[in-house]
C-alpha cells in the first residue's frame, strides 16, 4: 500500500542560520534527531539505541532554506522527508515545515514522532 504524504508545522523561535545547520549537517542531526549520524558523501547513516542503522540520501537542499532526505527503503518512490524553513514576510515569525510520508492509519503516530523530535530540536536550540 502507498504511504501518504503529511505535513506540519512547528513555531521555532531561533535563527535560520543555526536552525539550517542542526537540519543539514550530521553533528546537528546526532543532537536532536538520532542517537547517531555519521555523513558519506550525500549518504547519511542515522543510528538509534539497540544498534539499528538507517541510511537516508540528501536529493535537495538549499542553503538556509531546506533539505529533502530519502531513505533507503524509499528508493524508487517519490516518498522523502523534508525539513523546510519558513520566514513569514509580515511576521518575520520562523516556523519549521515538515513534509514527510507515512503508512495509512499512521497519522497519528507520525505526528507525535515529529512532535517529540521537534521538542528535542527546541531544547537544543534554547528555543523551547
Amino acid at each position: 500500500m502507498a504511504k501518504q504524504k503529511v505535513q506540519y508545522e512547528f513555531p521555532m523561535h531561533c535563527l535560520s542560520e543555526i536552525l539550517y545547520e542542526y537540519l543539514a549537517s550530521a553533528e546537528g542531526l546526532a543532537e536532536w534527531f538520532a542517537d547517531e549520524v555519521t555523513e558519506k558523501g550525500d549518504d547519511f547513516y542515522f543510528s538509534w539505541g539497540g544498534g539499528a542503522e538507517e541510511k537516508a540520501t540528501l536529493i535537495r537542499y538549499k542553503p538556509e532554506s531546506f533539505v529533502r532526505f530519502r531513505w533507503e527503503e524509499d528508493e524508487g518512490t517519490k516518498n522523502f522527508f523534508e525539513m523546510t524553513i519558513v520566514i513569514d514576510e509580515i511576521t518575520e515569525d520562523l516556523s519549521l515545515n515538515i513534509t514527510d510520508f507515512c503508512e495509512p492509519g499512521d497519522e497519528e503516530e507520525n505526528r507525535l514522532y515529529w512532535e517529540n523530535l521537534i521538542e528535542n530540536l527546541r531544547i537544543k536550540l534554547g528555543a523551547a
